[in-house]
């Protein structure tokens, strides 16, 4: 007869394991960043819309550029430029992030896409994204004989 030894925390382990696992997937279609500049995203919603909300100071709108794909991902791309230096300057202190970025998300699937509206004021990117309706699936009645 063999003996094995009774570990209680075996089974929480493995359930630990599976919730990250899980948690992980998640987070896979959610978001993700890149460069050394991100912009900072509020997003939110009402009845009729979605808003994204996205902080961007000091980048000239002809530098941002948004996309929707067919798989419904949102995503904002950039570049914050780090300006030129006069001759006689020089760093003291850099704080400032500067490259390019990109943020992307997963939209619902009742989001308009013709109808999004995008406004960039005072350095704040507002993307407007239109609720709809879902088509409703399509019903074919079929005869008996």
């Amino acid at each position: 007869m063999t003996l094995v030894r009774f570990n209680p925390m075996r089974g929480l382990e493995k359930a630990q394991r599976r919730f990250n696992s899980f948690i992980d997937d998640m987070e896979k279609g959610v978001s993700f960043e890149m460069g050394g500049f991100n912009p900072r995203v509020d997003i939110t919603e009402d009845e009729k819309n979605l808003y994204v909300h996205a902080e961007m100071p000091g980048i000239p709108k002809d530098n941002v550029k948004i996309s929707v794909n067919d798989d419904m991902l949102l995503t904002i791309k950039g570049t914050k430029d780090k300006g030129e230096l006069k001759e006689e300057q020089s760093y003291v202190r850099a704080e400032r992030a500067y490259g390019e970025f990109s943020r992307s998300f997963v939209l619902p699937e009742n989001i308009g896409l013709e109808n999004i509206n995008a406004k960039y004021e005072n350095g704040v990117l507002e993307l407007t994204l239109p609720k709809v309706e879902p088509p409703k699936p399509k019903e074919v009645e079929v005869k008996i004989d």
